[in-house]
């Protein structure tokens, strides 16, 4: 979400938020956090306007001050569609939630909807949906599926790479802008609302044909789970879509040594292979394929990341 294009409702204090947002981007962080206090006098209850400030104390090194406007926002914002629950995690001052707000995800995605293609595509070197459709053809013994469940559908990415191998085609995703923009590509039999974060029933999931849950030979998950944290829910989900002996693929971004659900300065969640290893054991999965490799860019550097193709045994 762009918080530079969230009102306070005052004039005087829009105006000084933007000159705040102004001298921010010639790095003068200080002043800047200097004038937006300022528009915060006028209007004390702007949580967007607080989560701006933080932003501006903790580039200016002042990370005491951050955390406390961050603190202000969630007193203000209880559903926290800002993530700042998730900032103050990074900042210290409390443990990282197994799970970021769906408010938060949903409202990112809703803003991104428009430019997310381009986005990732043209500037970020994008490359998942055609990696892992290409791996999970590969090694699932099969060349078409009967069934496919895309979760975290987006726009349609990996819909794209897989609709020719598929008699129907379903996709799921928290965001209704990104799934307007699957809608408008018309690849998907198919399309609903969903939040992976929930309990299967509670997920939306299972809405559409709640009789024969067990309805997919193929469920994908490119590019979602660094949105989730802590996986138990999805495979649960998962295996309730799937029929016995079919197949789950999907992507993670990679924690390599540093834990298990590690949330990342991105805002996203990162998960280490042992993890992965452990949830397909317990939920009845054989892993049958492991990519490791670059997934996009983030500020020009490389993310790492892991594909997983594995089979439902149970």
């Amino acid at each position: 979400m762009n918080q530079h294009q969230l009102s306070s409702g005052d004039l005087i204090a829009d105006r000084r938020a933007e000159y705040a947002h102004m001298l921010a981007e010639t790095g003068e962080h200080a002043a800047a956090a200097d004038l937006m206090t300022q528009a915060l006098d006028l209007v004390p209850d702007w949580a967007a306007g607080w989560f701006r400030l933080a932003d501006y104390q903790d580039k200016s090194g002042n990370r005491a001050a951050a955390i406390e406007a961050l603190r202000k926002v969630l007193a203000l914002q209880p559903g926290d569609v800002f993530g700042a629950g998730l900032k103050l995690a990074l900042f210290g001052d409390r443990t990282a939630p197994d799970q970021p707000p769906s408010l938060y995800v949903e409202r990112l995605f809703d803003d991104y909807a428009d430019r997310f293609d381009k986005a990732l595509v043209e500037r970020l070197d994008y490359t998942v949906p055609q990696k892992l459709a290409a791996l999970a053809v590969a090694h699932c013994g099969q060349e078409r599926f009967r069934h496919v469940i895309d979760l975290g559908c987006g726009t349609g990415l990996f819909g794209a790479e897989i609709r020719d191998r598929t008699d129907i085609l379903e996709g799921f995703d928290l965001s209704i802008n990104m799934l307007a923009k699957a809608q408008d590509k018309a690849i998907y039999d198919y399309l609903g609302q969903a939040d992976l974060s929930l309990s299967p029933e509670a997920s939306g999931v299972f809405a559409r044909d709640a009789d024969s849950p067990s309805r997919a030979d193929l469920v994908s998950a490119a590019d979602v789970l660094m949105y989730l944290g802590a996986l138990d829910s999805v495979f649960v989900i998962v295996d309730r879509l799937l029929a016995t002996s079919s197949v789950f693929a999907f992507s993670v971004e990679d924690a390599g040594a540093d834990g298990d659900v590690v949330l990342r300065p991105s805002l996203r969640y990162a998960h280490g292979e042992s993890y992965i290893n452990a949830l397909c054991s317990i939920h009845g999965f054989e892993i049958r394929a492991v990519n490791r490799t670059v997934i996009r860019k983030d500020g020009g550097k490389p993310v790492s990341g892991i594909l997983f193709v594995t089979r439902k045994t149970s």
